[in-house]
């Protein structure tokens, strides 16, 4: 009696063929040879007698040495799987695996090439650092300080299921519910190359517990993420245009409200290179019990969202020259998340999904890959 061979359900030699040719692809594109013998010559370099000497030049080249090292172990991670599901495949043929397990064995793969395949689009120098995201509602009061913890919560999730790490440096609650405004850091791989997808005004529609009528109301929170850069990048800061204010940082209560005005604010005057007027930069940070570090730390926001600005004055003048590519404003609505229609839809990309739950447990990568598809550059 002849025997036939059965092939997995999800996964066929076609599918095979094709992981395995976008694996290929990505070790051209991010040329992985090339990238191995740089790797070589850059350590070397780190071996150097007083290589210490000059701690912003070291720095910098054991950035160099890390930003090589995660393209060639992404990519050793793409090859490996594509390499564990030929085997599967193959053993399936001879009984030796289940269909079960090469599906597994497949997805793990795709997961492997489409992570590298985004981190490819992200090729920026600021892709690479650490972000700043704040988060401040918008006008409604309670609904819309919500709807903004909601988004801090969201975003805490995301960096929870990347192992990013966050550091909160300003918070102000609401006055009966939920946040007025947040700020915190997030450092981890490519941690702004991602979340500068996140840049522009998120809306909630839904009915509102705050409603005693059960009314259908629309919320707004505006999000901003900008690169949070380090002292090897030169960012001119005026002294003329700084003032400083401090106060007492809030906490909760009792024992642990500060007595002291470790908090600052930080007001900088300075001619915005984008419309060439007059404008002023507000930072608050709590992050500690030290006025001193607190306003180390502003200043270091600054310098982030100073170097922001200059970043989007070169993408507005790309775009003038690339035309009929889309255009984002900085702060344009970016995406709805309607809780009763079950609906989340980015208005750039017109990427939705139907699972709000998931969404809000930080589920953003769909949405980012998304985002990086249509906006590459």
């Amino acid at each position: 009696m002849q025997r036939f061979l059965r092939i997995p359900f999800m996964i066929t030699i076609e599918q095979l063929k094709d992981i395995r040719d976008r694996a290929d692809k990505l070790k051209q594109y991010l040329a992985i040879d090339e990238k191995r013998i740089q790797l070589e010559e850059e350590e070397l370099h780190t071996q150097a007698p007083g290589f210490w000497d000059d701690a912003k030049a070291a720095e910098a080249q054991m950035r160099k040495v890390k930003s090589l090292k995660r393209w060639i172990e992404g990519y050793e991670g793409v090859r490996a799987a594509t390499d564990e599901l030929a085997l599967a495949f193959d053993f399936f043929k001879d009984e030796l695996v289940t269909e079960q397990e090469v599906d597994e064995a497949y997805a793990k793969a795709v997961k492997e090439v489409e992570a590298l395949e985004m981190k490819n689009m992200l090729s920026h120098e600021e892709d690479q650092m650490p972000a700043v995201l704040k988060i401040v509602s918008g006008a409604g009061g309670t609904e819309a300080q919500d709807w903004a913890e909601q988004l801090m919560r969201m975003y805490q999730r995301y960096c929870e299921k990347h192992d990013y790490k966050i550091t909160i440096t300003n918070l102000q609650e609401g006055d009966e519910a939920g946040i007025k405004t947040v700020t915190f850091t997030v450092e981890g791989d490519m941690a702004y190359g991602y979340l500068k997808s996140e840049n522009g005004v998120h809306r909630l529609v839904r009915v509102s517990p705050y409603n005693a009528q059960g009314k259908r109301m629309t919320s707004f929170a505006s999000v901003f993420v900008v690169p949070l850069i380090d002292d090897s990048i030169e960012i001119e800061v005026n002294p003329a245009g700084l003032s400083w204010d401090t106060f007492r940082s809030s906490g909760a209560g009792g024992q642990n409200v500060n007595k002291v005005e470790s908090g600052v604010r930080l007001h900088y005057k300075f001619v915005n290179p984008l419309t060439n007027q007059p404008d002023e930069i507000v930072i608050e940070n709590t992050e500690t019990r030290d006025q001193p570090k607190n306003r180390e730390n502003a200043l270091r926001h600054l310098r982030s969202q100073l170097y922001e600005l200059e970043l989007e004055k070169r993408r507005q003048a790309q775009a003038k020259v690339e035309a009929g590519k889309k255009k984002i404003e900085w702060g344009s609505q970016i995406r709805s998340y309607v809780f009763d229609d079950r609906r989340v839809k980015d208005h750039r990309t017109n990427y939705q999904t139907s699972n709000v739950n998931a969404v809000m447990d930080g589920d953003l990568d769909a949405f980012i890959k998304a985002y990086l598809m249509e906006f590459p550059e």
